[in-house]
């Protein structure tokens, strides 16, 4: 294995590992594996949608959607297992700070495996990161939209 930025790391962080990089926590760690990982450019990631969801019961009574906004926070949460493994931002908390060209594409159901690629497209003085992702679910794009995160002293 060459040793180039665009070599794929051939680790899958399991749930123990993504809550060792994130501080996020039931009912809000969203991301139950990163399969794929490119150190600084893009990493993929799980989401097992499961009926036990604590969102389901009231949405929606008699047909479950995962909502939206909990779609894009778990790319999201993929997007910080990229910077919380730069090397230089370690131990440091990035939040939210935009979203643009959200598109929902299909609903998200229960027993969905939401397979979710996020790819850092710009990150600048190591405060401000712009990331792309999409979420997938069986081959069809479920989500996909563009992020941004600030640093948070």
């Amino acid at each position: 294995m060459t040793n180039n930025s665009a070599t794929v790391d051939s680790q899958i962080l399991t749930v123990e590992q993504i809550q060792a990089l994130l501080p996020h926590r039931y009912p809000f760690a969203l991301v139950d594996r990163i399969l794929e990982y490119v150190p600084g450019e893009r990493a993929v990631g799980l989401k097992n949608v499961t009926f036990n969801e604590p969102y389901f019961p009231g949405h929606i009574p008699g047909r479950p959607l995962m909502p939206g906004v909990l779609q894009i926070e778990s790319m999201a949460q993929v997007g910080g297992t990229i910077l919380m493994q730069i090397p230089e931002l370690k131990g440091k908390f990035f939040a939210f700070a935009g979203i643009d060209k959200a598109r929902f594409r299909r609903p998200v159901v229960p027993g969905d495996q939401l397979i979710m690629t996020v790819e850092l497209l710009n990150l600048k003085s190591n405060r401000i990161a712009k990331m792309q992702g999409k979420g997938e679910i069986d081959g069809q794009l479920a989500v996909q939209a563009d992020m941004m995160f600030s640093l948070i002293d």
